[in-house]
């Protein structure tokens, strides 16, 4: 990831941070603590706020982090670290809004599928 995107990245996450002190929104920590939940509710078809291919481009991010092979190596002194702090950044910043998301949709009342005829 080149300084760019890196610092585009770095962009997006103080923005949507910035969006957590707003009065109405969420707070960051609710946010954190509603991830697993979002999860669990995206895996069950529950909630639809969030695609399986945006879940699965997370899973690969995690893995892409956590994962000894590199597109930058890490022994490259800078570049190879802002790759994955970039990568880093992008995971945390797309986990927060959603779970901004999935906390107001949880606040909001979880629509429910009633199985029948349409009634007009």
């Amino acid at each position: 990831m080149d300084r760019k995107r890196s610092a585009a990245a770095a962009g997006q996450a103080w923005q949507i941070y910035s969006e957590t002190l707003q009065p109405d929104a969420p707070g960051l920590w609710t946010r954190v603590r509603a991830v697993p939940r979002m999860l669990k509710a995206v895996l069950r078809g529950q909630y639809k706020g969030m695609s399986f291919g945006t879940l699965g481009l997370l899973a690969l991010g995690l893995v892409y982090i956590i994962s000894p092979i590199d597109a930058v190596p890490d022994v490259i002194p800078i570049a190879g670290i802002v790759d994955d702090t970039g990568l880093a950044l992008w995971l945390a910043a797309v986990l927060v809004k959603s779970a901004g998301d999935f906390v107001t949709w949880e606040r909001g009342g979880r629509p429910t599928v009633i199985v029948g005829e349409p009634v007009d």
